[in-house]
């Protein structure tokens, strides 16, 4: 449909109206991070100005200065940068020049809210065994041992398929599920739990990231069955025998529907034409255990067994690579084409660095060996002859070592960066990474290096640079196009990609990661290439590269699963970061809102007492405010309530859990102490929503809660986050949640005057003011409190509203 409407219009615009562009990032921008369009020519035109424009006003709310001419880039004769970063009011733009306006993008908070679970889609549609989005399962009978001292069947069905072909290899599968670990445990408020642990609908107390980075492990532990047994792939490139469904297993290996499964010897493999060039095991091994030491740290509060086993197993492959060092390349067969991976003591460093002290010194040995992954600044490379692209061992290990053993790895990664910054330097797109196959999977992995970078060291240096890297994943880039099937919904993506779901049964591959352009010269020289359709971005190919949205090309437009994982987490990091920052964190909990916006949220919460609703409900409807209420189960059943829990909901205000029992979650002395376990929590959150649902509450909109007592730490915020609920507290220092004391309590009691003053002094004496500030007062208190602050609330908000503060409520400030 896209290439039809293309043709259609381009019968009625003149070459004159597309020889100016704006290519932007199609997902929208942070409103605090980089923002920057590239303006691009096919005239020998400059350029001095642009205008920002509101899409709903029409209203120019910004003009800038454009950047430098940069020159010619691929099909473009000029180019230059249009950097709007200082402008970070929310809301849907476009920007515009005398000759040129750019689609229309959001700049929020929420730009790059949920990118991250939509890609997730994309490696559930890749499982083999039972595959979710076919409700079939496929490559049942894997498989039979080659170059292997066993000689019988192999039990290894599951794992996710490799790309459009349906070879597995724990190279890229290891690297995925790694990468889908980490982005759980670094960004764990950014997922959420809709699914089972089969992909099927059903939210399992689990997030849904962490689902698919198991069923990874779960097919790593079958390729190394055993401590002295590493398997390192099944099937080979007799696959490649036309388009058809995964469920339509055929015979290609002269075993029936069982397919080769290759035993790691550490030396060149290859039953066909064409062998490989091995030389070790260390590479898979290392990623073998990598894998394992970081499962066994996520998965030890969930599935105790599971992690202790998956301890034993990294160490074990850690071991086994050791006994032979060297890489372990995949195998080929009747093509030349194989993942050509020449380095491995990134992958032990990772490794070493997952396993504990007792093996730091080894992976600062490792690190030093590799200090800067080859590729970087460099314009070519064999096919994945540098994996995984960049070494995550720098980072893991710069977090464990201090002084100059910190410093020296923060300055690898820095050598590395500033390798290509030297040639992305020179042109308006900030491009630096050689379009040999798979860019795109070079491009965010890059990015992720420039991100664990920046956070390591403090150093913004280079964030145009990471920022330009994501930004060409989502459209700034010579083609316009996004790269992400589907992502964004709106924009120009990937509609014919080289894909048997979408070309044989017009299944949408949500999510996938196609691999992106490719030099002119390399598409030239590729095997068996043949477009089916006209090209619609014919005017944007170039010398320099090409790319195409054509089911014949292989090369750029074929979706990778290893890929996608690694974005997967590039945008994790991203939400995070927009959702972030002006934000307050303590604790993985979210204490004060954007404090760049002069907003303010009012929070209540309930348990015992809760004689102030009515009175509360009142007061907001007066200002015309909504207010976010969190209560425990026990108030949700209390009948006294009910009736005033029903208008909240009906008058629009946020309800969410504050716990089900009102539980102490870790000790007051010793916050890091947990007084509960994970499955206690979990069954007492799920009782609070129960009986809200029973109520009538869409608990499917419930994003956020309050902890009882306002006391957590980072083990129940990941937990929270598992559930897919973000934890809010109040802002300290305001003094409003002192509401609950009474006279008998001593000092500690705070009459509401105090406290309202407390609220001004905070409001005249922090340089933020109250912006973004949570307020938390009790719907209902003790009955020997006679002063209630919820009888001052109407004052209160009077004194606020003169200040110029706005409300809000608080789930559309902190999700």
């Amino acid at each position: 449909m896209k290439k039809l409407l293309l043709l259609v219009l381009s019968t009625f615009i003149s070459h004159p109206l597309l020889a100016d562009l704006i290519r932007i990032n199609q997902l929208g921008y942070a409103p605090r991070g980089s923002k920057v369009a590239v303006w691009c020519s096919k005239e020998q035109d400059t350029l001095k100005y642009f205008e920002l424009v509101n899409a709903v006003t029409g209203k120019v709310e910004y003009k800038g200065k454009a950047g430098r001419a940069a020159g010619a880039y691929g099909p473009f004769t000029q180019t230059s940068r249009l950097d709007f970063s200082s402008f970070t009011s929310p809301g849907q733009y476009y920007l515009q020049t005398a000759k040129a306006k750019s689609p229309a993008f959001l700049i929020s908070d929420n730009a790059y809210k949920g990118a991250a679970d939509f890609c997730l889609r994309y490696m559930r549609q890749q499982r083999s065994g039972f595959n979710p989005f076919l409700k079939d399962s496929c490559h049942t009978h894997d498989g039979f041992p080659v170059y292997s001292p066993d000689t019988t069947f192999i039990p290894v069905s599951g794992g996710w398929h490799d790309a459009s072909d349906y070879l597995q290899y724990v190279t890229t599968s290891a690297n995925a599920t790694w990468h889908l670990l980490a982005a759980w445990r670094d960004f764990p408020g950014v997922f959420s739990d809709s699914l089972q642990a089969n992909g099927l609908a059903g939210g399992n107390g689990i997030a849904d990231v962490l689902d698919e980075a198991k069923w990874g492990l779960d097919w790593l532990i079958k390729m190394n069955p055993r401590d002295d047994r590493m398997y390192n792939q099944i099937g080979d490139d007799r696959d490649h025998q036309g388009m058809r469904i995964p469920k339509q297993d055929t015979n290609f290996y002269g075993r029936g529907l069982e397919r080769p499964v290759y035993f790691c010897i550490g030396e060149p493999q290859g039953l066909l034409k064409y062998k490989n060039r091995a030389t070790g095991t260390a590479s898979t091994a290392g990623k073998f255990s990598s894998c394992f030491a970081l499962g066994q740290q996520l998965f030890t509060n969930i599935y105790t067994s599971y992690a202790d086993s998956l301890g034993h197993k990294a160490k074990a492959a850690y071991a086994f690579g050791m006994a032979k060092p060297g890489v372990c390349q995949t195998a080929p067969g009747r093509s030349p084409y194989f993942y050509e991976e020449d380095n491995w003591t990134d992958d032990m460093e990772l490794a070493a660095a997952s396993l504990g002290k007792e093996y730091l010194s080894n992976a600062l040995d490792f690190a030093h060996q590799e200090p800067v992954t080859p590729w970087l600044g460099k314009d070519t490379a064999r096919h994945y002859q540098w994996y995984p692209f960049i070494n995550q061992g720098h980072a893991e290990l710069a977090r464990q070592v201090k002084g100059p053993q910190r410093d020296t790895l923060i300055r690898y990664y820095r050598e590395g960066i500033d390798r290509v910054w030297q040639k992305a330097s020179r042109n308006a797109f900030y491009r630096g990474i050689p379009f040999i196959w798979c860019s795109n999977n070079l491009t965010v992995a890059f990015a992720i290096q420039c991100y664990w970078y920046r956070e390591l060291s403090g150093d913004n240096t280079y964030l145009q640079l990471e920022q330009a890297c994501f930004d060409w994943i989502f459209g700034c880039n010579p083609w316009g196009t996004a790269m992400v099937y589907g992502l964004p919904a709106h924009g120009d993506t990937p509609t014919d990609p080289h894909s048997s779901f979408t070309h044989l049964k017009q299944y949408p591959i949500d999510g996938g990661l196609v691999d992106g352009p490719v030099y002119t010269n390399i598409f030239k020289n590729l095997i068996g290439i043949r477009l089916q359709d006209v090209d619609e971005y014919a005017a944007f190919q170039s010398d320099l590269a090409v790319y195409h949205d054509d089911y014949g090309d292989y090369s750029t437009n074929e979706p990778t699963m290893d890929g996608t994982a690694v974005l997967i987490y590039l945008l994790a990091a991203q939400e995070h970061a927009a959702r972030e920052k002006g934000y307050t964190v303590t604790q993985g909990g979210i204490t004060r809102m954007d404090s760049s916006h002069k907003e303010i949220a009012l929070v209540f919460t309930a348990d015992e007492f809760g004689e102030g609703l009515s009175s509360i409900t009142q007061t907001l409807k007066q200002g015309k405010l909504k207010g976010s209420f969190f209560f425990t189960g026990n108030f949700y059943r209390n009948p006294l309530f009910r009736s005033g829990i029903q208008r909240l909901y009906k008058e629009g205000h946020y309800l969410g859990p504050h716990s089900d029992k009102h539980l102490l979650y870790c000790d007051w002395k010793k916050r890091d102490s947990l007084l509960i376990t994970q499955q206690q929590f979990t069954n007492d959150m799920h009782n609070n929503l129960v009986v809200m649902q029973e109520l009538g509450i869409d608990t499917g909109k419930v994003n956020c809660f309050i902890p009882p007592y306002e006391w957590w730490n980072d083990s129940v915020a990941a937990w929270s986050a598992n559930l897919g609920l973000q934890i809010v507290c109040f802002t300290p220092g305001t003094g409003s949640n002192a509401d609950y004391t009474y006279p008998e309590m001593g000092k500690t009691y705070k009459s509401s005057k105090t406290i309202i003053q407390s609220v001004k002094t905070f409001e005249q004496q922090r340089a933020g003011k109250l912006n973004g500030v949570i307020l938390l007062i009790h719907a209902g208190t003790d009955p020997r409190r006679r002063d209630k602050l919820y009888l001052h609330l109407q004052q209160l908000i009077k004194y606020l509203k003169q200040k110029g503060y706005r409300f809000k409520r608080v789930d559309e400030g902190t999700i």
